[in-house]
């Protein structure tokens, strides 16, 4: 049995907590400071990961660092009313979720 990459591991365990930091900010019950202190402790982890550049991205990773870069790019009033944007990261977190096709949009790379 091959072991899972330490990348892997991350992303997996990372997703989760995402789904929940997402989920909470969308139900208007966690204020986005919040939400970005999240996205910038899971940047700060992944740096300390050393992964190697060569790793190829599963289709959970490429959705999982199109979340982080959608959360810090637009603007919180963006992500609390813009119904697509909302529609979209929904879309999203149910592919993270096992409950969905990967979104086409979802152009993710790592930082």
């Amino acid at each position: 049995m091959v072991k899972p990459a330490m990348s892997e591991c991350f992303i997996e365990l990372k997703s989760q907590q995402l789904i929940f930091y997402i989920s909470r900010y969308l139900r208007g019950r966690m204020p986005h400071s919040e939400l970005h202190l999240f996205v910038w402790d899971t940047l700060e982890e992944w740096a300390q990961l050393n992964t190697p550049l060569q790793q190829p991205f599963s289709h959970r990773e490429r959705v999982f660092w199109h979340l982080i870069h959608q959360l810090e790019y637009w603007p919180e009033l963006a992500l609390r009313q813009d119904k697509a944007l909302r529609r979209n990261i929904q879309d999203c977190i149910c592919f993270l979720k096992g409950r969905g096709v990967v979104p086409a949009y979802c152009v993710g790379v790592r930082p």
